[in-house]
């Protein structure tokens, strides 16, 4: 803890701030509270649990499932039911129903806030408040055996449960007690859906709801953009967006699109409208690193192995140097997962001193945020542009930008708008001089985003 205190203080010195993950949604089952739990039926924490009888024929109590594998339910042989776990067996859900459970949860939040901590990111913020009839979940009729098997059945029941809203506004409640304090809900939900998680002015929820869109769209200026508008057209005019291009769940950016289009990725990320969120080593162009079978810690991939559903590969740990061990940990001492073999090229001590390296450009692209009132705070505008290319325009008061982003790798004339033509380049994904403006037509080079003032 002592440590903890001074983290919090070095950082606030330094102007940063530090945001918690709040995992409310379940405990280990080695917590205090869940050995209660289970150790009798009129234990006073059984119901702080999701606990219920089997089915007529033995079975669990009904067919949720498990994101990790398996059926979501585990029967405990000393108190004959069973007991709900959305993940591991190892993680019993809290039940969100009793008032109990709430209020504990809200003391665990004011302790971290008054140590000074600066806001949560709330984990599976989705799920905390099911169905109390726990009925069954509808089939998916789109599902085949090579998806996903949780998408087995549609989650209507036991995710983003209808009044889950009242949750969130418990947390928004709490964290409403404090000034200046911010709340993230991690949520895998299509836009419409999401966007109902800011909540209303009269009764507010998530300050940011996770959006995943750049994550889950095809790589294409056409899925993006539409991606983009439709979230523009759907955050309440009172709330702010957010954008997120990489995260532990998912193959990393420069893994999904390539080392090229990973600049022009964090180009997007960092000149879109609202709060960027970048994953760890993104910044400097990381990679999946491959798993060897006697390496794998995911559960997701120990309880179903060959579907490509582990997350190891983009876990692996953040390469600072050309060190053993990539600077991660002290040599000698194996380091969780395996470290890339381009960690000795690919690091942040190497990347700072090239100046047209994924790091400087990543620095470039921040420096130019914070100082631009347009890139940081301007409305947003997209534009008709050549195939291949998607382009929009940031703008507050007299200071605006044009953003053009090159997702071919073939060069791209645009002839610019009238308002453009006397624009002057700004900065290219390249780091070198940027794309030429000739005669009014804008020519990108292959994989190039550029940014130009007007």
């Amino acid at each position: 803890m002592s440590d903890f205190e001074i983290l919090i203080d070095a950082a606030h010195a330094r102007g940063l701030r530090v945001i918690l993950d709040l995992v409310p949604n379940h405990t280990s089952d080695q917590h205090p509270w869940f050995l209660e739990a289970r150790a009798s039926r009129d234990n006073p924490k059984r119901e702080w649990y999701i606990w219920r009888d089997p089915a007529p024929d033995g079975g669990p109590p009904n067919n949720w499932l498990s994101k990790f594998g398996g059926i979501a339910w585990t029967y405990d042989d000393h108190t004959g039911q069973y007991y709900l776990h959305s993940f591991l067996p190892q993680q019993p859900d809290l039940n969100w129903r009793n008032p109990e459970v709430r209020e504990a949860i809200f003391d665990v939040m004011r302790f971290w806030f008054q140590k000074g901590v600066d806001g949560f990111r709330v984990d599976v913020a989705d799920h905390l408040l099911k169905d109390p009839l726990l009925r069954d979940n509808p089939p998916n009729p789109a599902w085949h055996e090579d998806m996903d098997p949780v998408a087995r059945f549609v989650e209507v029941y036991n995710k983003s449960f209808v009044d889950n809203h009242r949750a969130a506004q418990w947390l928004r409640a709490v964290a409403d007690e404090y000034p200046d304090r911010v709340l993230i809900g991690e949520m895998y939900l299509p836009i419409p859906e999401l966007v109902t998680y800011y909540g209303t002015p009269e009764a507010p929820e998530f300050h940011i709801p996770y959006n995943f869109a750049l994550i889950e769209s095809p790589w294409t200026p056409e899925a993006v953009r539409c991606a983009v508008d439709q979230f523009e057209a759907r955050v309440p005019p009172w709330a702010w967006p957010n954008w997120v291009l990489g995260n532990h769940d998912r193959h990393r950016v420069a893994t999904r699109v390539g080392p090229d289009q990973a600049r022009v990725a964090m180009m997007l990320l960092l000149t879109l409208r609202g709060t960027p969120t970048i994953y760890y080593g993104d910044e400097i162009g990381m990679t999946n690193v491959p798993i060897p079978p006697e390496h794998v810690h995911d559960p997701v991939e120990k309880n179903m192995p060959g579907r490509g559903l582990g997350r190891d590969p983009e876990r692996t740990p953040m390469q600072w140097n050309s060190s053993p061990n990539a600077g991660f940990c002290p040599p000698g001492v194996t380091p969780w997962l395996p470290l890339a073999e381009d960690f000795a090229e690919c690091n942040v001590d190497v990347q700072r001193q090239e100046p047209t390296s994924m790091l400087s450009l990543t620095r470039a692209l921040i420096r130019l945020r914070r100082a631009s009132p347009a890139l940081s705070l301007g409305s947003y505008r997209p534009y008709e542009a050549p195939q291949g290319l998607f382009a929009y325009h940031r703008q507050d008061d007299g200071e605006r930008y044009l953003v053009a982003l090159n997702f071919t790798a073939q060069p791209v004339a645009w002839e610019l708008p009238p308002a453009w033509r006397g624009a002057q380049p700004v900065l290219s994904t390249h780091m070198d001089e940027p794309a030429a403006i000739r005669a009014g037509t804008l020519h990108l080079r292959p994989n190039e985003g550029i940014i130009v003032r007007g």
